[in-house]
Parts: structure tokens; sequence; C-alpha cells
């Protein structure tokens, strides 16, 4: 037996069968790049400056730190890695804001939703802290119904426990709804869970090739989203 592909094809985006749009923040709609650069590179080397280490000695450490709460809310709570690394992560996300910014195409895909009349919503597992920074620098809540943060839901998005408490938070039916994202395990979840339309954002990071994955419908720009058909 053939496995069901049904979410891959692009053809098969009709929007007239969805009512609810649930988008990721960070490497679908925003560049991860910022995300990539502050914890894998610019952090550590404050970290190696503030405890006299190599640059690499830091890097690791602080790999095995995220590592270590991978999954856990912890992971992306910027309170709680302010007091591990004791630097305050959250001013450096403002000190740093000018890295912040849409991917090619985001805000003409989120308009185009407008237009559609969808109920678009932000369901990302970034700290509500950092949210704020993003959404101060790149006005992203102007295009959106609703932003909600894993921290809202109380799980992670790779978490299955995450779409059954989104679901109630938003009231949204999974079988009419498309969710976009760029992690392998949060659309696993969520296909799990029966959302019918799921979305793999391959290029995350501007500064990185493509990284597709073949059991997804995986696109490297928002071109194939914007030729559904329009509500009525």
């Amino acid at each position: 037996m053939m496995p069901d592909a049904s979410h891959l094809a692009p053809s098969t985006i009709n929007w007239n069968e969805i009512d609810h749009v649930l988008l990721d923040m960070d490497g679908t709609l925003l560049d991860r790049h910022f995300d990539n650069f502050f914890f894998e590179e610019e952090l550590p080397r404050r970290y190696a400056a503030l405890h006299a280490l190599p640059f690499e000695v830091a890097r690791d450490r602080l790999l095995a730190m995220y590592r270590s709460v991978e999954g856990e809310l912890a992971w992306t709570d910027l309170n709680y890695w302010t007091k591990q690394v004791g630097i305050d992560v959250v001013a450096m996300h403002k000190e740093l804001n000018h890295m912040i910014g849409f991917l090619p195409g985001a805000e003409e895909f989120l308009r185009h939703l407008r237009r559609l009349g969808k109920h678009v919503i932000i369901v990302t597992n970034a700290h509500r802290t950092g949210v704020s920074v993003k959404v101060a620098k790149t006005g992203l809540d102007r295009y959106v119904d609703r932003i909600v943060d894993a921290f809202e839901v109380g799980y992670l998005k790779m978490r299955p426990e995450y779409w059954p408490a989104c679901q109630r938070l938003l009231g949204f039916d999974p079988s009419r709804s498309l969710f976009m994202d760029d992690d392998e395990g949060c659309l696993t979840a969520a296909k799990a869970f029966g959302v019918a339309r799921l979305v793999h954002s391959a290029k995350s990071s501007s500064q990185l090739p493509p990284a597709p994955l073949p059991q997804f419908f995986s696109i490297t720009g928002f071109s194939p989203l914007l030729n559904g058909r329009r509500t009525g």
C-alpha cells in the first residue's frame, strides 16, 4: 500500500478547506540566522570571555547545556539561560536586534492570508520575552490574529501533549487547519494529532542551504503557498 502523501503536494492546499493557519515564528517567518548566531556564536563568545575559556570550550559547554534541556520549556526560556550563564540574555537580544528580520516573501505570504480571511496564529516555542523583542523589531503582530508562545500552552511543539492543549486554547479544527514549521519534530507531533495540512520550511536561515524533508511538503520559499484558490 502506498503511504498517504496528501499533505505533500502543493495542489492539495485548497484554501477553501482551511480556516486556521498556524505558523511557527523562527525559521518559518523570521530568519533563523539571528538565533543560530546568537546561541552558537555570540553567547559562547561572551561566556568564554566571562570565564576566561577558549571559545571552542565555551561553545561546547553551552551546546551541552542546551541539549540537556532540549524538549523542555527551559530550552527556550531566556530568563533560565540568563541565570545559567550569568549573562543578561534578554538584554543581548535587544542589543543585537538589528539582525532580526523576516525571511524573504514572509510578509507577502502573511498579507495573502489576510486577503483570504484566514485565522492566522503564530505558535512558537520561543519565550515571551524573546517574542516581544522580535515583535517590536518586525511588527509581526500586525499580520496575525494572535501569538501563542509555548509557555502559554505549557509544552513545546514537538511534545505530543502540546497539540491537544493548544487545540483547547485556540479552538481550531485540526481537519481544517494548516501548520507550517521548520522543525521535523514539531511537524511530526502535529501530524500525529491530526492537523490536515503540514508544510515544512526548508530554508530556515538566509545563511544556510535548504534542508528539505522528503516526508513532508517541503518548500524553500512561499510562492507554492500563494497559488491556492481564494475563499468565496
